[in-house]
């Protein structure tokens, strides 16, 4: 007892500098009456003085090192299974031993069939090494208990045997003395397994509530991607956590890290910015030699499927790839396109590139690939330099092979064309058959738009020198576009409000929100005589309704106007180009005999007050109707 109450007091006087002299008399004297080591044990690791300020004292951790035994030297020069069985079958081990070969038996049985592998497990050696492993599974380090799951799973082993079942028992028994490191390689093993269905309900729910309550442990970049990308699916809260963890340690992603993080959250489709924007500045300061065309081309993807624009990253990825454009497979340059295109980021130097590239190599492009990159070009309105030499390229790529597409691939591969203004007769006889549009079938929100598709195809044979003036949609197809009801941007409903003004506020003179025959919506219709007065729309003719409109003829002199609201979705990023589906809109409506008023968002919204509006729109109107005039 006296040797304990003096040990307990050497603790405390450890805490003051002052009395270390007295303390180290103490310790000594406890030691000599007692004989025994018992003050030591009770007392702690020396704690940083209170009087040296606040802050937390730094513990020395021994360093433990662990010599490799002969037979754990011998395993790991081992060349293949065979050879590592053999060594077994020679020498034995411990249960540690026998993971070990386990573990390296895994990695050299990748090189082999599934079959081989299989074959491995009914050897009597490798049975043997699981018996030992199992009836010792006490003693197995943490990291080998981790490791054997994953290495026994590669083997073909289910979860379902006895050997595996001690295994996960094992791992839930001693969760919380694992490293979180330990933690989040087993919960890479969890995920997969519950990827096949073949989870541990227990263990999957206790290992996510001890990644969740020491999230803080996470100091590790290359643990926090591999965690995000397998466990982060498994617990929306686990990833909240790890995201916040992402914007703490984002200085120190390697490049490949940032890439994982990226395609982490694409494929849970979480779009959490501030987190993009701390990954797109740290990768923008990466140097080039890191940023590899697979690096850039998984993070294009993780943009577009995000929907997130950063312009400085970019322009960097698209400088940065120009060089690679080259060494890019076919199936490269259509991810690339494909994924710029969604960004709406014409970068003209890259996409030439991707033109000149089909036209190097036109033969190994499929007729998928082809039609994708020409989807590309199409929604970005891009037209390559040496446009007749690429078109003629790729009517010759299709020959023969277009009619195998799809139907929906093959629809959207003629309105494309429609849009570039280079479809021919064929191919849009072929999708505005009766016949083509039984084949359209699926959600029904999804068919609607593509047989809106078809209007605008059929516009296309109607309006332009395609096809035989004057021609009628086909009968298959709907007839005008169903418009949504729903609420209307703050730019229509200005607009709306506008042209009522113009109108005089005359209901008969304005329509909104016109449902046309060539596929396309108007926001407002007027018809000005010719002294630019509004005339009453009821009885006018309009080829452009379903009905026809009325049978009076337009008054001579007399213009009819289209207005359309450009929202900032309608233009290409960072730029004041339309894309292509609405310059084609705007082409077919002036060939249908509209005269177009465009209301872009960026010089409606420096119109602060309704009269600086209607005079914007009147000015608008007056040069319409000048250009037709100078025609």
């Amino acid at each position: 007892m006296t040797a304990r109450i003096l040990g307990r007091w050497a603790h405390l006087l450890l805490r003051c500098p002052q009395a270390s002299a007295a303390s180290s008399r103490l310790q000594a004297a406890t030691a000599q009456r007692a004989g025994t080591p018992w003050p030591l044990a009770w007392a702690r690791p020396a704690a940083k003085p209170l009087c040296l300020g606040h802050g937390l004292p730094e513990e020395e951790q021994p360093s433990i090192k662990f010599k490799l035994s002969e037979l754990d030297e011998l395993v790991k020069k081992a060349g293949t299974p065979e050879a590592v069985l053999q060594l077994w079958a020679e020498r034995g081990g411990s249960a540690n031993q026998a993971g070990l070969c386990l573990i390296h038996i895994s990695r050299l049985a990748l090189k082999k069939d599934r079959a081989e592998s299989a074959n491995l497990l009914q050897d009597p050696r490798c049975v043997d090494m699981l018996e030992t492993v199992n009836s010792q599974i006490s003693v197995v380090w943490n990291g080998m208990l981790v490791s054997l799951l994953h290495s026994l799973s590669n083997l073909g082993l289910l979860p379902s045997t006895p050997v595996m079942q001690s295994l996960q028992t094992e791992a839930l028994w001693r969760l919380r003395r694992l490293t979180y490191r330990q933690l989040a390689y087993l919960a890479d093993w969890v995920s997969a397994r519950h990827s096949q269905g073949q989870g541990n309900e227990m263990l999957s729910t206790t290992l996510l509530k001890q990644l969740e309550l020491r999230w803080t442990e996470l100091d590790n970049p290359r643990t926090l991607a591999t965690l995000m990308a397998r466990a982060g699916a498994l617990s929306s809260s686990l990833m909240d956590r790890l995201e916040d963890k992402v914007l703490e340690l984002a200085e120190k992603f390697s490049a490949e890290d940032i890439r994982k993080v990226a395609l982490a959250l694409s494929s849970q489709r979480r779009r959490s910015v501030p987190v993009l924007r701390a990954l797109s500045y740290h990768l923008r300061e990466k140097p080039s030699s890191e940023l590899q065309a697979p690096l850039l081309l998984d993070m294009a993807f993780a943009y577009s499927k995000l929907n997130f624009h950063h312009t400085p990253m970019l322009e960097r990825m698209s400088s940065e790839l120009l060089p690679w454009l080259p060494e890019l497979s076919p199936a490269d340059v259509m991810r690339w396109s494909k994924a710029l295109a969604l960004l709406k980021w014409l970068h003209l130097p890259l996409f030439e590139g991707f033109a000149q590239h089909f036209m190097n190599g036109s033969e190994s492009y499929s007729t998928l690939q082809l039609s994708n990159l020409i989807l590309s070009f199409a929604r970005l309105n891009f037209q390559p330099t040496n446009r007749e030499k690429f078109y003629k390229k790729v009517h010759e790529a299709l020959r023969g092979s277009w009619l195998g597409l799809e139907p929906f691939l093959l629809t959207d591969m003629v309105w494309s064309l429609c849009v570039l203004q280079q479809a021919v007769p064929d191919y849009i006889a072929a999708v505005t058959d009766t016949n083509f549009h039984t084949k359209l079938t699926g959600a029904a929100s999804h068919v609607v738009s593509y047989k809106l598709k078809l209007l605008q195809i059929a516009a296309s044979r109607q309006l332009e020198p395609l096809g035989a003036p004057g021609e009628c949609p086909p009968a298959g197809t709907p007839s005008a576009v169903p418009v949504k009801a729903g609420t209307h941007t703050a730019l229509q409903r200005g607009l709306h409000a506008a042209v009522q003004t113009l109108a005089e506020n005359r209901t008969s003179a304005l329509r909104t929100n016109v449902s046309t025959v060539y596929g396309w919506v108007i926001d407002a219709e007027l018809v000005l005589d010719a002294e630019n007065k509004p005339v009453d729309l009821e009885n006018l003719v309009a080829p452009h309704l379903p009905g026809g409109g009325g049978a009076d003829l337009l008054p001579q002199g007399a213009h009819r106007m289209a207005f359309l609201a450009w929202e900032f979705s309608h233009f290409c990023c960072k730029s004041k180009d339309l894309l292509g589906r609405f310059a084609m809109q705007k082409r077919h409506l002036q060939l249908a005999g509209f005269l177009v008023v465009e209301v872009p968002y960026f010089d409606w919204l420096e119109l602060k007050f309704d009269w600086q509006k209607v005079s914007y729109l009147k000015d608008k109107m007056g040069h319409a109707v000048a250009e037709e005039m100078a025609k």
